[in-house]
This record gives C-alpha cells, sequence and structure tokens, in this order.
C-alpha cells in the first residue's frame, strides 16, 4: 500500500479446483451457473454477483463466444473465506482456467491475472494484484508497485549441494544456513477487514501525512532487508523482520487483540517472527520456525491461544501451480 513492497508467499495445501460443463441452449444470451464447494457444504453463488458477472463479462470478450457463453461451474475451495488469504482471487482463477479448458482454448499467464484483477477489482473495490499473482505462482513473490516477480528459492526438502559445488554458499555472508524456514499460517477464526483497514488508513495519513511518510519508509526498509535475508536463508534476521513489522501494522492501528495474542503465543512457543497477514482487523497471522521441533511447539502453543486451524508451509519453491 502507499508504494511501499510487499511479500506474499503461495500456499500449496489450500487447493482450488473447478470443473465447468456446458448448459443447454443457444439464444445468445450469457448463462454461466457458480457453486462453491467447501468443507462439508455446497452452496450456489448469486449469478448477480458483481464480480462474477465482470469475469464473465471479460471472458467472453476474450473468448470470442458470439453465441454467448453457457456453462455450469463448480468451485471446490479449502481456502476460508474472509480470512486474508485470496480465495476470491484463487476461486476467481480457477473458474477462468475451467472456462477455457471447457471452451478447448489455452489461457497465457497475462490474459490469466488480466481476467482474475478484472474479477478483484469489482470484489474488493480496489485490487493491488498482489492476490490474482499469488494465486498462480510456484515461489514467494516481492510485489512493487504493481509489478511482482518471484524469488528464487530451492524446492522445499531439497539436499544439500556436493562441497564442490557450494561455492556460492561459501561466499554467501556470515549466518546462511541453507533452505529451512518454515512458516506456520493461523486462522484466528474473525473475518479479516479489508475495506475498513484500508479506509481507516487512508483517514489517518489524510490528517498526517508525516505518519504516512515515516510508516512507509519503515515498511519498505523492513520489506527489502527481509528479501536479502530471505534469499541467504537468514531466518533468524527474516523473523525479526516479521515481528518488527506488526508492531508497525499494531501500532498504526489495523491489527487487533486476537491476532496480537497470536503473534505473542507463537513468540512465546520459540517462533522466530510472527506478524499479521492480509489486510488487518482479523483474518490471520502468520509466524516462522527453522526446525520440526519449533514448528510443532508454535502450531501448539498457537493452537493453545485460540487460532481455530493452522497450516505448515515450507519456505521454497513449489513444483506446480494452478494451470
Amino acid at each position: 500500500m502507499y508504494g511501499a513492497p510487499a511479500l506474499a508467499v503461495p500456499v500449496p495445501q489450500l487447493p482450488v479446483t473447478a470443473s465447468a460443463t456446458r448448459r443447454p441452449g443457444d439464444d445468445g444470451a450469457d448463462e454461466v451457473t457458480f457453486e462453491l464447494a467447501g468443507p462439508g457444504s455446497t452452496s450456489r453463488i448469486p449469478s448477480s454477483s458483481s464480480g462474477l458477472q465482470r469475469l464473465v463479462a471479460e471472458f467472453r470478450k476474450w473468448a470470442g463466444a458470439v453465441d454467448g457463453l453457457r456453462a455450469d461451474v463448480l468451485i471446490d475451495c479449502s481456502i476460508p473465506q474472509g480470512r486474508g488469504l485470496g480465495s476470491s482471487a484463487a476461486c476467481a482463477r480457477a473458474a477462468v482456467l475451467a472456462l477455457a479448458d471447457l471452451l478447448g482454448r489455452r489461457l497465457d499467464a497475462r490474459t490469466t491475472f488480466d481476467l482474475v484483477q478484472a474479477s478483484e477489482k469489482v470484489t474488493h473495490g480496489r485490487a493491488s494484484g498482489i492476490d490474482a499473482l499469488a494465486t498462480g505462482a510456484t515461489s514467494p513473490l516481492l510485489f512493487r508497485s504493481g509489478t511482482a516477480r518471484e524469488l528464487p528459492m530451492p524446492m522445499p526438502g531439497d539436499a544439500p549441494a556436493p562441497p564442490r559445488e557450494r561455492a556460492a554458499e561459501r561466499a554467501a555472508p556470515d549466518g546462511y544456513r541453507g533452505p529451512g524456514g518454515v512458516f506456520v499460517i493461523a486462522d484466528s477464526g474473525m473475518s479479516g477487514g479489508t475495506r475498513e483497514a484500508v479506509e481507516l488508513l487512508r483517514r489517518r495519513f489524510a490528517r498526517e501525512p508525516r505518519t504516512r511518510e515515516a510508516f512507509v519508509g519503515q515498511v519498505s526498509d523492513l520489506t527489502d532487508e527481509a528479501v536479502r535475508d530471505l534469499a541467504h536463508g537468514r531466518w533468524d534476521d527474516f523473523g525479526t523482520r516479521m515481528t518488527e513489522n506488526h508492531r508497525l501494522l499494531r501500532e498504526i492501528g489495523i491489527s487487533t487483540a486476537r491476532i496480537d495474542a497470536l503473534v505473542e503465543a507463537a513468540l512465546a512457543a520459540g517462533g522466530l517472527g510472527a506478524k499479521l497477514s492480509g489486510g488487518g482487523l482479523g483474518g490471520c497471522m502468520i509466524a516462522l520456525a527453522d526446525e520440526p521441533g519449533r514448528t510443532a511447539a508454535v502450531v501448539s502453543g498457537l493452537r493453545e491461544a485460540g487460532a481455530v486451524r493452522t497450516w505448515i508451509v515450507p519456505a521454497g519453491r513449489y513444483a506446480h501451480h494452478a494451470d
């Protein structure tokens, strides 16, 4: 926000898949229905949903479906909604890929992003694009000024290179420990309030322009330092940046008492760092660990502190994403 860069981590443990089947009829009108299946339930999404209307309109334009677009789309989403985990973007991405598959068409990465982002802008009012990009990423993303790049990371569990192949590691700054970071995401059980958080910041920064300048500068510095820590496997330093970032977000007013309690619980259990995740005012938090024993302790501490569910995400590059 406000020009500050951000880091986003894909969560392959929370997949979203979709299938599309043709509806009968040839009257030239669009008739696309969406059903959302999640843990234990299936619900029909109102066809009047403005985000889905935009999605269908933009997809039809791209596909050149002059005879109308008629389909039933079933979206199986394992991402809890309203938690700042990108569920709307992931569902939109799965839906457009399913529709393209139905028509025997293939979407390139740029077109997929444009279609998902068109839906996101309607759903959220103003969308940065980070969710639309992260849902198709295979590595952590650095997002800056409307563009993103995947950070070079090893595959989780990659074995260390043989000694003769480790010149780059020997040349790395002190503190390098190679791959081994693990993110623990915890659901607070409360929906996030992205729109409210954005409006809160807008009003405060309008009143206090110097506060905005200081906040954006500090967040930008922390993110740039964290990218370097991530590249060199300096997990202790990376965790410190996370916790400091949370302090700034708490002081600016977009954390909650429950999120703060989860952050403190993760740190007390041995986490290397912890912070709120997503837009703020609820949703999820994310902690960092660097070994199995510490990860288990952090998960246990978060559950004891009231987290309704947790996910463990090894830091690294993943082989697959939605395609």
